[in-house]
């Protein structure tokens, strides 16, 4: 959808308040107030049958001769010159008449000190008058400041689109903002939704928008969020604010080989962990080398699980560390905890298992008996074929013992024996011809 699809519909709602049942403030002058009572009569019978051009005549004189009057002269004034506006086909009129609105409004302030009231309306109509003028979006996007800055928020939640789409335009055409500037402005009104998200409003709308805009801004990548957000993260590491920005931008551009996605993920971790943050942390230190790094993370995500699978990826990760750091016994020892906890990670164990027992044939040879240094295979073997993988299987079958070697040890197949080193397990003697 384009970005004008999607804000259209949104906006077409008029705002325009109703006339207040206010005394009437006539002119102590006699002359000039029969002339105050015609004027009034006359511009509201013409607005009533909506001829809004020649409303403005009468209404004019009463702004300008009478501003204290009564609120509605400001009140209907919206609506009569928003009408003569849609009424005319002269560019240069119709914005006379566009303008009229926006100064109506600063009128009814100077007036009356009512501004919280209507400044939603005077931001609708700045949107709908200048969000197509280089020269004044920056004027339709202090209105929408202003209405933050009083109220808070938006009664009509919609508006947060038209808000973030000023700030759009008014980058494009006017290159008004840092990269860092529109990140906040884009967060800011994010705040504003999840708050009307949770007061029960419907943002599904405005929310799209905003996401459409931040698209077509091209305002987050791998790089700004390494080389703009990670530097304020490093000046400032205890920052769990920022890190959750950055931890939350990297997810969704999925920028996690950057330092910054780590730094962050550290801050995370520390202060609130949960199996999540302690578990990709620990991945990220495997994937660094930094393995005596990873264990403890990985200990404190396995105190973190909620469910067997869980446990079973982190006993799996454990087996993987220790394994790299040349702990073979403790590996295997994870490996088949894994395996005990998730049929599923059972298969990734026990190939693990007989790689590392494929691996350890040189360092467990003696060099005494070759069908006893050659049982490594035996047991590899057993572990590829628990683990499904018949190529494994395959590979380690190659390497077993002939028949010739096991007649000339006075050795048959089928003889049980029992492979040394960390392995320590006891194996029936097979051949590989």
């Amino acid at each position: 959808m384009k970005l004008k699809n999607a804000l259209f519909g949104l906006l077409t709602l008029g705002l325009v308040g109703m006339a207040q049942a206010q005394e009437f403030n006539w002119p102590s002058d006699p002359q000039l107030e029969v002339k105050a009572r015609e004027y009034n009569a006359a511009y509201v019978d013409y607005m009533k049958s909506e001829q809004f051009v020649d409303a403005t005549k009468p209404l004019n004189w009463l702004l300008v001769n009478t501003p204290k009057l009564n609120e509605s002269i400001y009140i209907n004034g919206v609506t009569i010159y928003n009408g003569a506006a849609a009424a005319t086909t002269d560019a240069a009129q119709k914005r006379i008449y566009q303008d009229s609105v926006i100064t109506i409004f600063d009128l009814r302030k100077e007036n009356y000190d009512n501004e919280t009231k209507w400044i939603e309306n005077k931001a609708y109509y700045n949107y709908n008058y200048y969000k197509g003028d280089k020269a004044k979006l920056g004027q339709a996007l202090g209105v929408f400041d202003r209405v933050v800055e009083l109220n808070g928020t938006f009664n009509t939640i919609n508006l947060v689109a038209a808000y973030f789409d000023l700030v759009y335009r008014h980058n494009a055409y006017n290159k008004a903002f840092t990269k860092v500037e529109l990140l906040e402005r884009y967060e800011k009104l994010n705040v504003l939704l999840a708050e009307a998200e949770a007061n029960g409003k419907d943002i599904s709308a405005p929310k799209s928008t905003l996401e459409q805009l931040v698209v077509a801004m091209e305002l987050i990548d791998c790089e700004f969020i390494e080389n703009t957000l990670g530097p304020r993260l490093t000046a400032d590491p205890t920052n769990m604010v920022m890190a959750q920005k950055i931890f939350d931008y990297s997810v969704k551009y999925k920028c996690y080989g950057s330092n910054s996605f780590l730094a962050a993920l550290e801050v995370i971790d520390n202060q609130k962990p949960t199996f999540a943050t302690s578990q990709v942390r620990a991945m990220r230190y495997m994937q660094n080398r930094e393995y005596e790094k990873a264990l403890p993370v990985l200990e404190k995500a396995l105190g973190l699980a909620e469910n067997d699978v869980q446990k079973a990826d982190v006993h799996y990760e454990l087996a993987k560390v220790h394994a790299l750091s040349g702990k073979k016994s403790s590996a295997r020892t994870e490996a088949l905890s894994a395996a005990k906890l998730d049929a599923e990670k059972a298969k990734e164990a026990w190939k693990l298992i007989a790689e590392m027992y494929m691996s350890s044939s040189a360092d467990c040879r003696r060099g005494v008996s070759r069908v006893e240094d050659q049982a490594v295979y035996i047991a590899a073997y057993n572990a590829y074929s628990r683990a499904g993988d018949s190529k494994g299987m395959g590979e380690a079958r190659a390497r077993f013992p002939s028949r010739e070697e096991l007649f000339t040890e006075s050795r048959q197949v089928g003889e049980t024996i029992t492979v040394g080193c960390w392995i320590g397990e006891t194996v029936t003697l097979a051949t590989r011809d």
